[in-house]
């Protein structure tokens, strides 16, 4: 199969780099760090940072320290009383408000628990936010003995229509709390960018049948891949404008503008504009789903989708023409790194709201 992948996409250029040996040190910068898409109203304070050991009980409870410390780590005022809480280490990232939208919301520049749970489902998820919070800002006083639940659940499933594909949870600082997916395949597991490094999260995947390769959409969304890639000897897949140093090791390198292919359910197509070398990654099966990176998302606030312009590192113009590539192409799920996902009705309402935000953001580029 690694023949047939490099004689697949040669013609489209890619580079199969050099045989994985001793790895670099891992340090990337996080959207935070680069003048970010939603800057933390709070900068994390490390002295307060809550602890990660081994277990899923010490990783649960890492998340009750703050309470006991206080300052940053203490309750915001805008919880409601109860069980859950968010602390003032909120980067506003938005994960919990959708993965647990009954607890969460925002309320003031960050997040923060506006109904506790009303029963033990509910409950799950909300634990299944904590487990995900980049920045282990939320805590649980009382539902420690559901986290066993919680963790064993992930990847969680995306919707039944999409069987193959799961959100693997365990958001990063180091993405901004981007979002990873597992693409489950008889040809091989893809895992499209990169969560925080979870042995337990490690250990389902290798009962799914592992990784064999690491798609990464762009520079920002790369996480812990070192490690992921290390744990299942999966081979990493980026574009020659991403590779940063940190980077420099990955086993596939592509070049020029595509489209390659990881086989004939999986395409990579290339979509640069919020940044120079970004992709994106076509599914084509169980009526397709486009693994969108940081090139377009759904804004719920206006009910159609985004560029989010305010967030490119790149060029705006050449972000508006790759998100024209998109219309037609077989898909009816929007699975971005960040922002909300979406699942189209039909292929006619993708195809319009694609062309809706071509048009509006054609319009804010005129004047």
């Amino acid at each position: 199969m690694a023949v047939a992948l490099a004689t697949c996409c040669a013609a489209a250029g890619l580079r199969v780099a050099p045989p994985l040996t001793a790895r670099r040190g891992s340090s990337p910068v996080s959207w935070s760090d680069s003048a970010g898409w939603a800057q933390p109203s709070l900068a994390i304070p490390t002295t307060l940072a809550a602890p990660r050991v081994t277990g899923f009980k010490a990783e649960a409870q890492a998340q009750q320290v703050g309470e006991r410390v206080g300052g940053a780590r203490a309750p915001r005022d805008e919880n409601v009383a109860g069980d859950f809480y968010v602390d003032h280490t909120c980067i506003n990232c938005d994960v919990c408000r959708w993965m647990a939208p009954e607890v969460f919301a925002k309320i003031g520049p960050q997040s923060a628990v506006f109904a506790q749970p009303g029963d033990e489902g509910t409950a799950v998820k909300a634990l299944q936010a904590l487990l995900s919070c980049p920045t282990a800002s939320i805590h649980s006083r009382e539902s420690l003995s559901l986290v066993p639940r919680a963790r064993d659940a992930f990847p969680l499933p995306i919707h039944a229509s999409l069987p193959a594909v799961f959100h693997c949870g365990y958001h990063s600082r180091k993405s901004f709390g981007a979002t990873s997916y597992l693409i489950q395949r008889a040809s091989g597991n893809v895992m499209v960018d990169c969560p925080r490094y979870s042995e337990h999260l490690a250990e389902k995947l290798a009962r799914m049948g592992g990784v064999r390769y690491i798609a990464l959409t762009h520079r920002d969304d790369v996480a812990d891949h070192a490690r992921w890639a290390a744990r299942f000897k999966a081979e990493r897949v980026l574009h020659a404008l991403e590779v940063q140093p940190d980077t420099a090791d990955v086993e596939m390198i592509l070049d020029g503008t595509g489209p390659w292919c990881l086989g004939s359910d999986l395409k990579i197509i290339f979509t640069p504009g919020h940044t120079e070398g970004s992709v994106s990654v076509l599914y084509k099966a169980d009526g397709g789903a486009l693994f969108s990176g940081d090139h377009l998302a759904y804004a719920p606030n206006t009910e159609s989708l985004s560029i989010m312009r305010r967030v490119n590192w790149y060029s705006v113009p050449v972000q508006v023409q790759s998100t024209k590539k998109l219309v037609g192409l077989p898909f009816l799920w929007l699975l971005p790194g960040h922002g909300r996902r979406f699942h189209f009705e039909n292929e006619e309402q993708r195809d319009a709201m694609l062309q809706q935000v071509v048009a509006g953001e054609e319009a804010l580029l005129r004047g």
